[in-house]
């Protein structure tokens, strides 16, 4: 499987929040890499586009990314949470990678994409 089951979704008029558990079976993890799986940078981005696009700005398209800093690896097993910010006049969308453990949280990633019409 591609994506990982979501837990929820939600957003309000420019922000929202997709949850979701990295199952280890999840495609990305296989061959990245052998001895500690971990969630390669390139999924990360797929899904904050894809649902950037499809909860917060279904007009738009992918044109670049602006920043991304990836700072913990997201492993199997991991409770994870996106966050999206959408500033519509600039065209941004900015996400953040968040792995849950109890009332911790710590980020994963963090970054901003470029959309257009």
């Amino acid at each position: 499987m591609m994506s990982p089951e979501w837990l929820y979704r939600k957003r309000t008029e420019s922000q929202a929040e997709v949850a979701f558990v990295l199952d280890p079976a999840l495609f990305w993890f296989q061959g990245h890499f052998p001895v500690q799986p971990l969630l390669p940078g390139v999924a990360q981005l797929d899904w904050a586009i894809r649902h950037g696009l499809d909860m917060l700005a279904p007009s738009h398209r992918f044109q670049a990314v602006r920043s991304v800093k990836f700072q913990a690896p997201l492993l199997p097993g991991d409770h994870v949470l996106l966050s999206l910010d959408w500033q519509a006049e600039g065209g941004v969308l900015s996400f953040q990678y968040r792995r849950e453990a109890g009332a911790a949280a710590s980020l994963a990633s963090a970054g901003k994409i470029q959309l257009c019409r």
